[in-house]
């Protein structure tokens, strides 16, 4: 599936985004904050595509203008997601190359992705979360309508080989339809 927005293309991953991916992936202020680790290669980029990303309802986020990868956007679905939800629920997880932070992109892609949970997937609640630290992303959840749920202190990230605490945000298709 594709999904559109004024100024993004919401599409599949591909082996070709492989050196795209690479480029934002590589920066040290992207992954980590978000509980990965930078990658190290082209290569590394293409088998991230191939084994994390080429799955349903993960979107590389392209500018329109040339349809390059420059971040991504995905749903996990129920038992897929870190927070063991049921079937009609999804958690939200994104993430944007630096040079493209601050100009409202991520808000842009993740309000389509609620949009598409809700009318096309017919979802009841979505979920989000942060780790201490990444003001960015609470604040990209909230300009999205995500109000605070609760934390989880002492996570321990297998990528990354740490422990952090997140915050995690929720979404009702209610408060969705009210806003």
């Amino acid at each position: 599936m594709i999904l559109y927005t004024e100024r993004l293309i919401l599409r599949p991953w591909a082996d070709s985004d492989a050196e795209s991916l690479y480029e934002y992936a590589r920066d040290d202020r992207v992954g980590p904050i978000a509980g990965w680790p930078v990658h190290t290669s082209v290569e590394n980029s293409r088998e991230i595509i191939r084994t994390v990303l080429s799955v349903p309802e993960t979107y590389a986020v392209c500018l329109k203008e040339d349809n390059k990868a420059i971040g991504s956007v995905g749903l996990k679905i129920g038992k897929k997601s870190i927070l063991d939800l049921p079937d009609a629920e999804g958690e939200i997880g994104y993430w944007i190359g630096v040079p493209f932070w601050g100009q409202g992109l991520i808000p842009e892609a993740v309000r389509e992705i609620i949009r598409h949970a809700f009318e096309d997937l017919g979802f009841e609640t979505l979920w989000c979360g942060y780790f201490d630290g990444n003001e960015k992303s609470k604040h990209a959840q909230e300009k999205c309508g995500f109000t605070y749920h609760h934390t989880d202190k002492d996570v321990y990230l297998t990528l990354t080989n740490d422990i952090r605490t997140a915050h995690v945000t929720r979404l009702t298709r209610e408060e969705w339809e009210k806003a």
